[in-house]
């Protein structure tokens, strides 16, 4: 496993402006990673990372995520072709979240349901009801032909 400085052993200042990149991992080795679209900014999906995520997508430039429900290292795309080419990795004041700024390739699709966007759907609450409405993202390709489900 790749091996990053420890952020305990770094100053308050040091972690929060300082040049040192030390991700503040959680208990399960995880940071969360945010991804978005270079030049929209639009917010395409939330994953996990790993130290060894973030080098393999550093190294590679394609974005790479730990994936929880797997239990491996996941390259967004590989299969899909909807890779993400990596324009830019940023950490926020106390390195337990990354920002991965992306040009995503291929159709378009960051979601695995073939939608730009992993958000799609918003929250709605109607008297005490709660539900899920569909904001309109067009699908970008058949996830059952792409994935032989």
């Amino acid at each position: 496993m790749t091996q990053f400085p420890d952020p305990s052993a770094l100053s308050k200042s040091d972690l929060e402006t300082g040049p040192i990149f030390a991700p503040r991992f959680d208990a399960n080795g995880l940071v969360t990673a945010v991804t978005v679209e270079a030049g929209t900014n639009q917010v395409l999906m939330v994953a996990h990372m790993n130290a060894d995520a973030i080098t393999e997508t550093l190294r590679s430039g394609h974005a790479t995520y730990w994936s929880r429900s797997r239990g491996k290292l996941w390259k967004k795309g590989e299969t899909s072709g909807e890779l993400q080419e990596l324009v830019e990795l940023r950490t926020d004041c106390d390195q337990d979240a990354l920002l991965v700024v992306v040009r995503q390739t291929g159709h378009g699709a960051a979601c695995h349901t073939g939608r730009k966007t992993c958000f799609y759907r918003r929250v709605e609450m109607t008297g005490v009801d709660v539900k899920l409405s569909d904001t309109g993202e067009a699908q970008l390709f058949d996830p059952k032909a792409v994935y032989r489900r």
